[in-house]
């Protein structure tokens, strides 16, 4: 990764540098001028919407931490009970922005997750730590990996098995689709899913609703910790350091706040450098996460995931190699075009869009690089990507790049139906 780094004091971006008298256009952002001398925030105020999930801390110490007071902010962390309501309160413009899914903004980008609306992704809030969890029952019936619940599943009329995640264009969906269809499993013939809030989840599992789920921490612990359930995989095990959460607005309230979006995501960005920047902050910000105000758990729930210290339910321990990241030298928090674009093929090979998207068009206009690169540089010493595209293997071999979307899109042995060509 490039070690480029930007010069831009905190005074300076604030402040501002144009000369008096006049306004120019900000290289990179899109429709706004900064007037002379004054490119603070045009909201003293913003009220970000987050649900009860570990990886909502960024949205949560960047106000606890009072990195928000740095950047003239004062940011409203608003706690919410679903995914839909986050979108329906984010789309309203009851909230300014959100922590939030990256495939419910590509879907609602697209019109396939609600009402079409132009979104923008300022930043990527975190990488890996959402799990899979099975149902306790299914450990008593000798199934504790892919190959056995296959075998079970197939042993039994289709939908005898339900399978819980948090939306239907969610990450956790795509992870779900993609386990389960690795293992031969149809995710849309063989199984039933349904979507289920994420504090939600535990509860649901242990009143018999389903046979497994997938969702964020701390709910996969918490299944462990309530003998309810295991952890069958972990998504960084299907794709190492793979994208998760994302700090989202509306195209709209970039356009009519720049510098409030840019100081947002200043804010925000200061605040997972920090979280990473220690185990003893990592456990400072477990402590405040367990709070009835944010997550509402135990401390010990939080914090071991947080830490990378796994067990899963079945007797193995581990000191995970790819832990929930927030910052990691500004690699996790880039918005990259290929992340984007990842999901937009899983959109298309499930058959969730009416037609096959302009991949790079869309990730284009959705991911704010130019937005980050601004407010990166206003934070100081993060380093930024030679590209706006990264490669990964995922756990089947599969080289994701974004080279050849379509093609990747179309690959699968299990998909949907076709979507039609753009």
């Amino acid at each position: 990764m490039s070690k480029t780094r930007f010069a831009v004091t905190r005074r300076q971006f604030l402040l501002g540098s144009a000369a008096v008298g006049g306004s120019y256009l900000v290289p990179g952002l899109r429709n706004a001028v900064w007037a002379a001398g004054s490119d603070a925030p045009e909201k003293s105020s913003v009220r970000v919407g987050f649900i009860p999930l570990t990886d909502c801390a960024p949205v949560v110490m960047a106000a606890v931490k009072g990195f928000d007071k740095k950047y003239g902010l004062t940011l409203q962390p608003a706690k919410e009970a679903s995914w839909a309501s986050v979108r329906d309160k984010l789309i309203a413009g009851e909230l300014d922005a959100a922590h939030a899914l990256y495939g419910m903004i590509y879907g609602l980008q697209l019109g396939v997750a609600g009402p079409q609306h132009d979104m923008a992704n300022l930043m990527t809030l975190n990488n890996n730590g959402q799990a899979i969890t099975l149902a306790n029952q299914l450990k008593a019936q000798n199934v504790t990996d892919a190959a056995s619940l296959q075998k079970r599943i197939a042993s039994q009329a289709k939908g005898s098995f339900t399978f819980a995640h948090t939306f239907p264009t969610s990450t956790h969906a795509m992870w779900l689709y993609y386990w389960l269809a690795n293992a031969g499993i149809d995710p849309f013939a063989d199984v039933r899913t349904v979507v289920v809030p994420p504090p939600q989840m535990v509860m649901n599992m242990k009143m018999g609703n389903m046979s497994g789920f997938c969702v964020g921490e701390p709910w996969n612990q918490r299944a462990i910790s309530d003998d309810i359930g295991f952890t069958v995989t972990t998504t960084q095990q299907i794709w190492p350091d793979h994208p998760e959460k994302i700090l989202a607005t509306r195209a709209q309230w970039v356009q009519e706040n720049p510098h409030t979006a840019r100081a947002l995501t200043a804010a925000v960005l200061e605040a997972a450098r920090w979280i990473d920047a220690s185990e003893a902050n990592r456990k400072e910000t477990a402590a405040v996460l367990a709070g009835r105000a944010w997550i509402n758990t135990k401390v010990e729930t939080l914090e071991g995931r947080m830490l990378g210290q796994y067990e899963n339910g079945l007797g193995q321990r581990w000191q995970d190699a790819h832990p929930m990241r927030f910052f990691n030298d500004g690699a996790v928090s880039f918005p990259w075009l290929s992340d984007g674009m990842w999901f937009l093929t899983q959109l298309t090979r499930w058959g969730l869009l009416p037609q096959a998207p302009d991949y790079a068009a869309v990730a284009r206009q959705v991911n704010r690089i130019d937005l980050y690169k601004q407010a990166a540089s206003a934070v100081g010493g993060i380093a930024l990507p030679a590209s706006d595209m990264r490669s990964s293997t995922l756990f089947d071999g599969k080289v994701w790049d974004g080279s050849n979307p379509a093609a990747y899109a179309d690959s699968f042995p299990i998909k949907r139906s076709a979507v039609r060509s753009a």
